[in-house]
């Protein structure tokens, strides 16, 4: 794998709307064993200058100057950080240089890549191209039900921008066909969004994260032809995404990725 090029996937709303962005997959890297290939992620225990050579090659694919890249310290929390000229490439080498407890990043500077990095949760991108703001958000279950989506939307709008303006569109994510959760958390989540976001297969409960946050961003305001949320599934696609839960809790990360062009 190592000898094939990063695919830089798009999301075809965005595309249609020229917003520069992509989701990665697991093609197109160096890293081996679990890893392989294409692991964007310092911190699940890979070979770091294989992880520098993957993300390399990913933001080359995409266009971009690699020491741009900016993440958070993904916590699986709704901390949201707007990110200017002085953040930029904050995480792009070093984990401990990603921004602190950051689940959603946020900027109107040119030439900033935004990224959130997933193997399940929902890599979630919003854009008002009209207003010049671009947003990237973590959403796993803690952080949609902390309605993260809906708080990043909520920051766009006091920037500028307008509900009814703004596209989003969630990456790869776990399915609600793969996504088993515990009775306390479908509970949970039924108590928050409504009995719609759980399915019920083989007496087990599912929970259908995608649409738990449709719902989020429908409450915030989005035209629901801006929503794009219906990516493939990463559990049953782990030979091209990664994914903690089918792979047993050590997988590699992929990423979600958005910027405003310079």
């Amino acid at each position: 794998m190592g000898l094939e090029a990063p695919v830089m996937e798009q999301d075809p709303l965005l595309a249609q709307h020229g917003v520069a962005h992509g989701f990665t997959g697991r093609q197109g890297g160096v890293s081996q064993g679990v890893f392989a290939s294409l692991n964007l992620g310092l911190h699940v225990g890979d070979d770091p200058e294989r992880v520098w050579e993957n993300r390399r090659r990913a933001l080359m694919a995409a266009g971009v100057d690699p020491g741009r890249l900016t993440l958070g310290e993904q916590v699986h929390g709704t901390g949201l950080r707007w990110v200017g000229a002085g953040e930029a490439g904050a995480g792009a080498w070093a984990q401990a240089g990603a921004l602190p407890a950051t689940d959603g990043l946020l900027t109107r500077e040119r030439g900033v890549v935004l990224g959130v990095l997933v193997a399940d949760c929902i890599p979630l991108l919003l854009a008002d191209p009209e207003a010049g703001l671009v947003a990237a958000v973590h959403a796993g279950w803690r952080g949609t039900a902390g309605r993260i989506g809906a708080q990043a939307v909520e920051a766009l709008v006091a920037a500028g921008a307008q509900p009814s303006r703004i596209l989003a569109a969630m990456g790869p994510s776990i399915g609600p066909c793969c996504y088993e959760v515990s009775p306390d958390l479908a509970g949970r989540f039924t108590r928050l969004f409504g009995r719609e976001v759980l399915r019920v297969q083989g007496g087990r409960p599912h929970l259908d994260l995608r649409l738990a946050n449709r719902l989020t961003l429908l409450e915030a305001g989005l035209d629901p032809g801006h929503i794009s949320w219906h990516p493939p599934c990463t559990a049953c696609h782990t030979g091209r995404y990664f994914s903690h839960r089918a792979q047993g809790g050590r997988a590699g990360r992929q990423a979600g990725l958005i910027w405003l062009p310079r």
